[in-house]
């Protein structure tokens, strides 16, 4: 239980001034007038102000490998609260915004160095040359819903404004295919991954080959990200690139195309079915991708409309949603009962409600386990092995930039042998997580600030490379 220093009762007429709940003001002043309030600010700005972060408690200690000698100790005993903050990683932005903008440019300088290329990351610039397309897969329709046609009026007679609640929800409920879309939504990684199979098959066709003959001059590579549409559907967003038989380091056949790759993704996508068998209350079903394909080339250099940039930044930007856009929850849902407490969408709702309904008729599918994801239950963010880096890699990048950071500022030496030059000796324990009221409060202003200052050396070096371009 914390204890507040000022009662939340004493800090209500200030609290009406500022527009603050008095409990969080009240927990505020209690954590700024906390010793060691700057070093627990200071935790919370390596975790970039993030919002759920892990506390462990523990110490290391470094020593000479040789002579035994310490040369760095660290307890959590001596801070705030004896315990250190670490970031959560979530990558979900409605979860903690400031690990899933980490998050975001992780995907997208993974998405981006399989389209331009990236000798640190194992990725030769001449994948540039290879034929590349950025291709979307959607879901088929289970009944009609409010839209903005181009025609400017929906087929319920409304223009509707852009950010309508009404958009994406059925026109008529009582003969929307709900069952249809969550067993959709479930089974699309499926669906996905016959495409990748079928898609494999139709390149070799068109180029005249077999498939074991493809597997040895050609290799299929990709990076996607799934995507919720307002209506509650899936659908997949995926960098598509043909590589010579030993990966991106090879050139691609001369028969690689973009049409040709064009043409094979079209077809495979329109080959793949999942069939279900009858239950007691559905129908026996033939789950298929939709019919609107949407295949573009990836420019070089703006050759194209569809700029590398560009698309690299689409990916990362669904890479850190989840289904936000139809009104869901970001938590798993414990019992049906629990969905009349929520505030959602009565078409989420509907959503939600189907998933719990089925949930017996498919065992093995966990509908209810994934309901608060519409039955969605595969990765956001897949990539095919040869495409370019992993995110694994670039987070051990990453780590060991801040070790070399620390090891410096430390005075402690550099790795000079197989068997290293220094032993660590390490304990930790888990010790909670998240913020309290006040603290959720200063970590997000923290984390504002952060984001304002990013903001701001963007500007500045746009601004710097605008200047130096227009001298040259």
């Amino acid at each position: 239980m914390v204890t507040f220093p000022v009662s939340p009762a004493a800090v209500a007429p200030l609290a009406a001034v500022v527009g603050q709940d008095p409990l969080t003001l009240a927990d505020l002043l209690r954590v700024a007038n906390t010793p060691g309030f700057e070093r627990w600010r200071e935790q919370v700005r390596r975790t970039g102000g993030c919002s759920d972060p892990i506390h462990l408690s523990g110490s290391t200690v470094t020593r000479d490998r040789r002579t035994g000698e310490v040369l760095y100790s660290y307890s959590t005993a001596d801070e705030p609260g004896g315990r250190l903050r670490v970031a959560c990683g979530n990558r979900r932005a409605s979860r903690c915004p400031s690990c899933a903008w980490t998050y975001a440019g992780d995907t997208y300088h993974l998405i981006r160095a399989g389209i331009t290329g990236d000798e640190r990351k194992s990725v030769p610039a001449t994948v540039r040359d290879h034929p590349r397309v950025f291709a979307t897969l959607t879901a088929p329709s289970f009944g009609p819903v409010h839209n903005r046609p181009a025609s400017g009026r929906c087929r319920c007679g409304t223009a509707h404004p852009e950010h309508d609640p009404a958009l994406g929800t059925a026109l008529d409920p009582a003969r929307y295919d709900y069952a249809g879309a969550v067993l959709w939504n479930n089974h699309a990684g499926q669906l996905w991954q016959r495409f990748t199979i079928y898609l494999r098959r139709e390149i070799a066709a068109r180029a005249g080959i077999t498939q074991t003959a493809l597997k040895e001059s050609c290799r299929v590579s990709f990076g996607k990200v799934a995507e919720f549409q307002k209506r509650g559907a899936i659908h997949f967003h995926a960098v598509v690139r043909l590589d010579g038989h030993d990966g991106p380091g090879t050139a691609p056949p001369a028969w690689a195309s973009v049409t040709l790759l064009d043409d094979a993704i079209r077809a495979a996508a329109a080959r793949v079915a999942v069939t279900l068998p009858a239950t007691d209350s559905q129908p026996a079903r033939t789950l298929r991708w939709g019919t609107q394909v949407d295949v573009q080339p990836i420019g070089a250099l703006g050759q194209e409309e569809l700029t590398e940039q560009a698309v690299a930044a689409y990916v990362a930007k669904y890479a850190t949603k989840a289904a936000e856009t139809t009104g869901t929850i970001d938590r798993r849902i414990g019992e049906l009962a629990e969905l009349a407490t929520l505030d959602i969408p009565a078409h989420t709702r509907r959503l939600i409600e189907a998933c719990w309904t089925l949930d017996t008729e498919f065992p093995g599918r966990m509908l209810a386990r994934w309901a608060h994801m519409l039955g969605f239950r595969g990765h956001f963010s897949t990539k095919s092995r040869a495409y370019s880096t992993t995110l694994g890699a670039l987070r051990q990048t990453r780590a060991d930039y801040r070790a070399a950071q620390e090891r410096r500022e430390r005075g402690l030496p550099e790795p000079n042998d197989q068997e290293g030059s220094t032993l660590v000796i390490a304990h930790w324990t888990y010790a909670g997580h998240g913020h309290t009221p006040g603290e959720s409060w200063l970590a997000a202003s923290i984390a504002r600030d952060i984001q304002h200052d990013r903001e701001l050396n963007r500007e500045i070096r746009t601004e710097i490379e605008a200047t130096e371009l227009g001298e040259w």
